[in-house]
């Protein structure tokens, strides 16, 4: 490749950390705007306690738990595609796996609030970690519970690491190429890496571990945050397929959700050369996918309720269908598994407009679908006289719409601190590229 080309390929990785659109300026307001009303939500609820709520007995867990399992969803299929790709050798993973990489650590760090605002009195969170204490308090290892907090909290670790390692070599290239406090914080993080033939061999076996460890990662920690519920003897919840639920779900979220943040890098910062069209094609392939995937397990569930033979599990999902939440469950049944079946047209899957509208779709449902299987359960579970409907209250909501508001606030300043897209990554496929157009003209020739 030539200098120039390389050049301009930094040029342009820079532009989301120098120059600022109106559009990013809007989305940030918007996400900061989103934030402060669920800190308002949240603040009045620390002063008045869970009653502003529309928790009640038997339904314990309602809007703020259904947000911890949807952002548990989209964190654990970042990084995890990032990894698949990463090993397949795709060229797509030099556009989406650093965004990919970057939702998965931000969206888990927002999922980890939910259960500290739901507990009330959120100061007392620690008694929530596996610690012995002086009071004899030791927790249960044999909850679910307890499991969560040994899982994402190593999955954030190792997420973590492995996006901070991916970027090594971008922020040694860049600490020569920013000033400002960009400069000193590149260098320290960087940890004087310099791009010696050694360094890169030591380099891509490092991250080559860390993504292999990265793949089952996280489908152990879904299956583990399935076990909450799966665990129980609850009807509608006592089942062996909610941990490939779960993780075929949460693959599903997180593309819908990469393709809303990929679409507005690309337009924000003009980005067509390097997210292209092609990759928004095979990101709806792979949503077509997993939303028949989704589709065949909602068919399963239902298929097995009324097989099993069990009257309150039959109870329950007829209930779902045609109860008071059925609006809820048909609205998920349009969202995740018909909505996407457009994604068969090629028209469709190259349109950016038309993938950004079945993202955002999907992006509704699959919340609506966890707060689904959430709440009919507690609400609808083995004791007639103890079934009550529950609805999310005003200031629940705005504590949920804080949570989206916190997520895309801290996209938005990740990719103005850090390149949103791999440097290194971009340039060597960019040099594969050209390797390869010029044999194929030697050969032609």
């Amino acid at each position: 490749m030539s200098d120039a080309k390389l050049s301009q390929i930094e040029r342009d990785t820079l532009a989301t950390m120098s120059s600022t659109s109106w559009r990013y300026w809007l989305g940030l307001l918007t996400a900061i705007g989103l934030t402060a009303l669920g800190g308002w939500a949240y603040w009045v609820m620390l002063h008045r306690g869970l009653g502003i709520t529309g928790l009640n007995e038997p339904v314990m867990w309602g809007s703020l738990i259904t947000t911890f399992v949807f952002f548990i969803g989209v964190s654990h299929s970042g990084t995890l595609v990032s990894a698949i790709l990463f090993f397949t050798r795709s060229p797509l993973r030099a556009a989406i796996g650093r965004s990919a990489e970057g939702m998965t650590v931000i969206a888990i760090l927002t999922a980890g609030l939910y259960p500290i605002i739901h507990i009330g009195r959120s100061w007392l969170f620690f008694f929530v970690l596996p610690y012995p204490s002086q009071r004899q308090l030791w927790p249960n290892f044999r909850s679910p519970l307890t499991w969560d907090v040994f899982a994402i909290s190593s999955y954030v670790t190792v997420s973590s690491l492995f996006l901070y390692m991916g970027m090594i070599p971008d922020l040694a290239l860049l600490s020569r190429r920013v000033g400002g406090w960009r400069r000193p914080l590149f260098k320290l993080l960087s940890l004087g890496f310099s791009g010696t033939d050694s360094e890169w061999c030591l380099f891509e076996k490092a991250y080559a571990i860390f993504a292999g460890v990265v793949l089952p990662l996280a489908v152990s920690v879904h299956s583990v945050v399935s076990w909450d519920f799966a665990m129980s003897v609850m009807p509608g919840w006592h089942s062996a397929i909610f941990a490939p639920y779960f993780v075929a779900g949460a693959i599903f979220s997180g593309i819908a959700m990469a393709i809303i943040l990929l679409s507005g890098v690309r337009r924000g910062y003009s980005m067509q050369a390097y997210i292209k069209v092609d990759h928004f094609d095979l990101l709806a392939k792979l949503l077509l996918a997993t939303s028949v995937i989704m589709t065949f397990v909602y068919a399963t569930e239902f298929f097995m309720a009324f097989y099993r033979g069990s009257n309150a599990e039959a109870e329950v999902f007829r209930w779902r269908a045609t109860g008071s939440y059925a609006w809820v469950f048909w609205l998920v049944v349009v969202c995740n598994s018909v909505v996407p079946l457009a994604c068969f047209w090629s028209r469709v899957r190259r349109s950016l407009t038309a993938m950004l509208a079945i993202a955002v779709a999907v992006t509704i449902g699959m919340w609506f679908e966890r707060f689904l299987f959430i709440v009919t359960t507690l609400a609808h579970n083995f004791d007639p006289q103890n079934w009550h409907n529950y609805s999310p209250t005003f200031l629940e909501l705005c504590i949920c719409l804080g949570g989206f508001g916190w997520f895309f606030m801290l996209f938005l300043l990740f990719i103005k601190v850090f390149p949103s897209m791999s440097i290194a990554e971009t340039m060597q496929g960019q040099h594969a590229s050209a390797s390869t157009s010029t044999s194929e003209g030697v050969v032609h020739a």
